[in-house]
């Protein structure tokens, strides 16, 4: 009897021993799995670190749905998802192509009894801007003073920030609240551009460029057309010359939708390119420059021209009188090198050796500079 006694002792340390070495065999997390970021199409790879893992099981399930994924070393759903172990005993779950759909969170399982443990680490997918054609303004086209909206929709994650800006690189013209005047941006940051009362110096290709630090960024390119009838001006319309020489008078045009332009004279007939004349014009956005050289002036070349300018909204024309400026020298060989657009400059280019010598002809180029002052 005291003998069997004398072994309580022993063996109440022995199964302490065995119950310490059962707590410690049991598996348990190395470390948090954390939460991830990756980029769309690329892998995503989370791993979940086990110590003590002895005969249990290790799994990954879909948080949400409670979706098992693989099981221990094999893939259970679908070729997207495969279980690796990397040192020292961690179960890497690999998703790869990564879609935006798979953003979420996922749990690691480990099939303990009578109660399983878990963790959960989630993944974020970022995913490049897209803009969005459906909800994404066309070419927008408005009368000149009404106003006009530019939209545009992008689609992304993080969600895109949409900057304006002109792809001619001027700058945007913002009308301020209550004034006529304009303020000049480089940029403007908003999914809707507004434009208030718009003016003819708007028109123009503007860039909605979408972005949110995921590459690329993409954009679009939206024309603001400005329609408006044409307005004509002229910057001189008292020419003079003397005769045998070549005139060459001008006009500027404003206007859209493009414009048909023609010069008459008299009001009479209009006038041709060909021996006589030669008409030409350069064209830039909304503006127009109109020239018509008249060669070898003569006294029928003397009256009155009208360059005009019409388009589907209107009509509108400049005039200009031509006289002839007599030379008190008509032997005087000017070699039809003069050219005169907007009164006396060259002709007294011209004359500047006589008046030196001739008092007479410099009295009448005074008489004649005055009629433009």
């Amino acid at each position: 009897m005291l003998q069997a006694l004398a072994f309580l002792p022993s063996m109440a340390l022995k199964d302490s021993q065995t119950t310490t070495k059962r707590v410690i065999e049991e598996p348990e997390f190395a470390r948090p799995i954390g939460n991830h970021t990756f980029f769309l199409g690329r892998e995503a790879v989370i791993g979940c670190a086990v110590s003590n893992l002895g005969k249990h099981k290790v799994g990954w399930l879909r948080a949400e749905d409670q979706t098992v994924l693989t099981m221990h070393d094999r893939a259970v759903l679908g070729a997207r998802y495969s279980v690796n172990m990397d040192a020292p005993h961690t179960w890497q779950l690999r998703i790869r192509p990564l879609r935006a759909e798979d953003r979420g969170c996922y749990m690691c399982q480990i099939n303990t009894q009578p109660t399983m443990i878990w963790q959960i680490g989630c993944i974020d997918v970022f995913v490049p801007p897209d803009i969005i054609s459906d909800d994404t303004s066309s070419d927008v086209s408005v009368q000149e003073l009404e106003n006009a909206t530019l939209t545009c929709k992008a689609t992304g994650h993080p969600p895109p920030k949409i900057t304006w800006r002109r792809e001619d690189h001027e700058p945007i013209l913002l009308k301020k609240p209550q004034t006529r005047e304009f303020e000049k941006v480089e940029s403007y940051v908003g999914s809707s551009l507004p434009l208030l009362r718009v003016d003819r110096r708007q028109m123009g290709t503007f860039l909605c460029i979408a972005s949110n630090d995921v590459p690329p960024a993409v954009s679009k390119r939206i024309t603001l057309l400005v329609n408006f009838a044409p307005t004509v001006k002229v910057p001189n319309q008292l020419l003079g010359a003397p005769l045998g020489t070549d005139v060459k008078l001008k006009c500027y045009v404003e206007a859209y939708p493009n414009t048909i332009n023609y010069w008459i004279k008299n009001r009479g007939e209009m006038l041709l390119d060909g021996p006589k004349y030669t008409i030409r014009e350069e064209k830039t956005s909304y503006k127009v420059s109109m020239w018509l050289t008249i060669k070898q002036f003569s006294k029928s070349d003397i009256g009155t021209y009208n360059c005009i300018s019409t388009n589907s909204l209107g009509k509108s024309e400049g005039t200009l009188r031509l006289y002839e400026i007599k030379l008190n020298s008509p032997s005087e060989d000017f070699n039809n090198q003069i050219s005169v657009a907007g009164g006396l400059t060259e002709v007294a280019k011209a004359m500047s050796e006589d008046q030196q010598n001739n008092p007479l002809l410099t009295i009448c180029c005074l008489l004649l500079s005055n009629m433009f002052i």
